[in-house]
């Protein structure tokens, strides 16, 4: 009986759960804590620190099927998805754990048992591989499990040991490969045939048994460890009896609704097993919070879901397609991953989204790329021409690499990093400014901050910066100045620095900002009088500004919090400023926020205000903080003990800034904007307090006014206008109606201005009372009165002076419109152009105009001669 990959991945998971193992839900792909990663991109990733020593769980063996993803950073195999019978974007990996509990001998029983008697492979069908010095490993094998000594292979190279880094736990591996018969060709592991696809390593045991100094020697480990990991797209081809990944069930049924999406009946093409794959990666990432973005992990999930686009586009799909495969993917790994199904609705959103956004130029990026190939020369697409599409057209270099390697061809890789490289030396050289004092401050003490709760303060000048050089003395300049302890609160978190006074007993300043600089706190000031070293100073902050500063702070946790409650827990902030008049938050979001959601936001907001919750602030430890759901701010560095800011229950952040003392304090909270500043990034601008007060008073007073206006009240006003706009267009409609018939009745008159030139009628006008948008009109009228002629108009209006020329089809062989108008125009310093039959020109003399006029009967004769 075949056995489904849901079966064999729950089978794993009972297996080693029945054996003491404790089953650990895979983590997300976004690594926590971990900015070595790009991406989890194996089962040992979230018991990493346990491994180290430095975290401790309740338990000593674990279980997981992990998802990973290896698209991006060290370990990417997107490019080489589609092309191969094994690689992916994303995959999951099965693994067994053991933290100092059992090792080399159990480790090896558990996974040679589960195969062969679990999964019921075929003893004979399979080989291991081990470290060349390992005789511990060869012994358990060959003499307690019984594999034959030549299914036993001895690899001398890194392959089959394990290193977390330079230093640190490390050891041998050994690997289980199958062999799928000699029918397929390759050979087994170390041999010159290796690369063949006969022998497929399917399971790793890691035996993590030393500790490796930075010397390079090797000891003995105290509690020595098990990290195993299997792919379970792997194990299911074994066990399903194909010979490719993408024949398991899970991926046959994504190809045949990929093909059935996308319109296709050739089930084989590879563009399939492209789609297939890249929808997995795609709604994970998204499902993990990943959004689509111009840098980091968002660039790379935005990678991948143009290249599956890229694939349906060149299988004919014209149609935005790839979001709409959510739906079996859901039914194939829903059951596994709740959290899936949970988040359909979201993931395929930010699909379609981005699919329309990308469909707008990938016509004509396809267009580009396909007839630069059609001309190229040589075996290499120029990285220039790489770079154009990716910057000017969202183009990925490896799409690019993908749309070459189908014909043949080649990417100058160089070429495009050089390309990508001047740009952003370009944009950094744009983007300097102000002075660097990294080099001049070297302030020994951190500044203690002191303005929690109290708003003056006393300090001790440590350091004195004139013009970017240290002084001991500075008077009546402006200067930075450090303490060592000061109740002003230095930029940080997206709140701006304080501002007030700093005073001694010979000077005075205006503290006009406040920065960090390391951990020392910068006063940039206006001084009076004389001020130096080991001077002792009152300071005072500018309650006033403070406050207003502290209302718009903490609206805006309640606004991160509200933004997550209605939008959904994809939001995350990606930057913030605050300062006394209003608060800015940028947030992670995939398209356009509705007038009703915005109101729904605005309201809770406002609704947690009124609750007037007391604002408690704790020190805690990091780790303890984010168990206990507290969010941390965009751009934040925090140490071991954070402050962790509460709000009720409606909020919980990691904040360092200064806020109210109750939400109640708020008063009242009023968007003013919201919109998109980037792909996936939008902004909303708000306002708190008295200025929010002034800003709903201004609002009532306008529509106050408004109301007198249109002699209406309040509640009918909106009716009122859209009745007002409605009649105002009708007028105008009317109006024009009516400048036409004037016109007309104009074009009549001015048939008694027709002269004859050699034989051409000629008709030239100079006109009053006409609007500019009209000529063309006279001009038609005109012309189909005389039947065959020339009309010449002319108009000043608006300083500007405007003539228009029409000629009719059977003298355009003798005279061009656009020539005659080109001689007029340029006598009221102007130029224009149009068809041979009709032309246009504006000119910036208009008293010319008469003169120009004039002309016309002249420059005729002489053409017409």
């Amino acid at each position: 009986m075949t056995r489904s990959t849901a079966d064999i991945r729950r089978i794993f998971i009972e297996y080693f759960s029945k054996h003491g193992h404790q089953a650990v839900p895979s983590s997300s792909l976004v690594p926590i804590d971990d900015p070595t990663l790009l991406f989890t991109n194996a089962g040992m990733n979230q018991f990493k620190d346990v491994f180290l020593g430095a975290e401790q769980r309740p338990y000593d063996k674990a279980v997981s099927s992990q998802r990973c993803v290896r698209a991006g950073g060290k370990h990417n195999d997107l490019e080489n998805v589609g092309y191969t019978a094994r690689h992916h974007t994303f995959f999951e990996m099965l693994g067994n754990f053991s933290f100092g509990d059992y090792f080399k001998e159990q480790a090896i029983s558990f996974a040679w048992n589960l195969l062969t008697e679990e999964y019921g492979l075929p003893k004979d069908k399979l080989l291991v591989t081990i470290y060349h010095e390992d005789d511990e490993a060869f012994d358990i094998w060959h003499n307690k499990i019984g594999v034959p000594a030549e299914k036993i292979i001895r690899i001398a190279t890194s392959d089959n040991f394990w290193s977390m880094g330079d230093t640190g736990p490390c050891g041998p591996c050994s690997e289980i490969f199958y062999d799928h018969g000699e029918h397929i060709w390759g050979g087994p592991p170390g041999s010159p045939e290796e690369d063949g696809d006969r022998f497929i390593e399917i399971w790793n045991l890691v035996f993590m048994q030393f500790n490796r100094q930075a010397d390079g020697t090797m000891e003995k480990l105290p509690k020595p460890s098990i990290d195993t990991g299997m792919g379970l797209e792997r194990i299911s081809a074994i066990l399903q009896n194909v010979h490719s990944n993408y024949e398991i069930d899970l991926f046959v049924r994504l190809i045949e609704s990929a093909a059935k999406i996308v319109g296709t009946e050739d089930l084989a093409n590879k563009s399939l097993r492209v789609i297939a794959d890249h929808i997995r990666s795609c709604s994970f990432l998204i499902c993990d919070g990943v959004m689509p973005s111009n840098e980091g992990r968002g660039y790379v999930l935005r990678r991948i879901i143009r290249r599956a686009v890229r694939h349906g586009y060149q299988l004919g799909c014209q149609d935005v397609f790839f979001y709409k495969l959510v739906q079996q993917l859901v039914s194939e790994m829903g059951e596994a991953y709740p959290e899936l199904k949970d988040q359909q609705p979201m993931i395929e959103k930010v699909l379609k989204v981005e699919e329309e956004q990308f469909a707008n130029t990938l016509d004509r990026g396809m267009s580009i790329l396909n007839q630069a190939l059609s001309s190229l020369e040589g075996k290499q697409v120029p990285g220039d021409l790489a770079f154009k599409l990716y910057d000017t057209y969202g183009f990925p270099v490896d799409l690019t690499n993908d749309v070459a390697r189908e014909q043949g061809l080649t990417v100058d890789q160089e070429g495009f990093e050089q390309a990508m490289q001047k740009q952003k030396e370009m944009a950094q050289s744009a983007s300097k400014f102000g002075a660097d004092y990294s080099n001049v401050v070297k302030v020994e003490h951190d500044t203690e901050f002191t303005g929690y709760d109290a708003l003056t303060g006393k300090g001790k000048v440590l350091q004195i910066i004139e013009d970017q050089q240290v002084v001991n003395t500075a008077q009546d300049k402006d200067v930075l100045v450090f303490v060592d302890a000061t109740p002003f609160y230095a930029e940080s978190g997206g709140q701006i620095g304080d501002a007030g006074t700093l005073t001694t007993e010979h000077a005075s300043a205006v503290v006009h900002d406040t920065q960090k600089m390391g951990k020392a706190f910068a006063h940039q000031i206006t001084l009076k009088g004389r001020l130096q070293i080991g001077d002792e100073v009152t300071l005072t902050v500018d309650g006033k500004r403070r406050q207003a500063i502290k209302l718009n702070h903490s609206a805006t946790h309640l606004l991160h919090a509200a933004l997550r409650n209605i939008l959904g827990t994809h939001v995350t902030q990606k930057g913030s400023l605050v300062d006394a008049d209003k608060l800015r938050f940028d947030f992670s979001h995939f398209e356009g926020i509705s007038a009703e959601q915005l109101t729904q936001i605005e309201n809770a907001v406002n609704q947690e205000i009124r609750k007037n919750h007391p604002l408690t602030t704790k020190m805690m430890e990091l780790e303890q903080a984010k168990a206990a759901g507290a969010m941390a701010l965009f751009g934040e560095k925090y140490d071991d003990d954070v402050r962790v800011v509460s709000m009720g229950a409606f909020s919980t952040e990691l904040c360092g800034g200064t806020h109210v003392e109750r939400t109640g304090d708020i008063g009242l909270f009023k968007i003013t904007s919201e919109g998109g500043i980037s792909s996936g990034v939008r902004r909303i601008e708000a306002i708190t307090g008295q200025v929010a007060i002034e800003y709903q008073q201004a609002e009532s007073a306008t529509l106050q006014k408004l109301s007198g206006l249109l002699k209406s009240d309040k509640a009918s006003l909106s009716s009122k206008l859209e009745q007002t706009i409605a009649l105002a267009k009708q007028c105008e409609k009317e109006l024009n109606q009516l400048k036409q018939q004037l016109a007309g009745q104009k074009s009549k008159d001015l048939l008694s201005n027709i002269v004859l030139v050699e034989g051409v009628k000629l008709l030239v006008a100079k006109l009053d009372g006409v609007e500019p948008k009209a000529l063309r009109t006279m001009l038609d009228d005109l012309k189909n009165q005389i039947g065959s002629g020339i009309v010449v108009l002319g108009l000043s209006a608006n300083d500007k002076a405007n003539l228009i020329v029409g000629v009719t089809k059977d003298l355009t062989e003798k005279v061009k419109a656009g020539e005659f108008v080109n001689h007029l125009a340029a006598q009221v310093g102007g130029k224009g152009g149009g068809r041979p039959d009709m032309a246009q020109a504006g000119g910036t003399q208009p008293e010319n105009l008469d003169n120009a006029l004039n002309s016309a009967q002249a420059w005729l004769t002489s053409k017409l001669n």
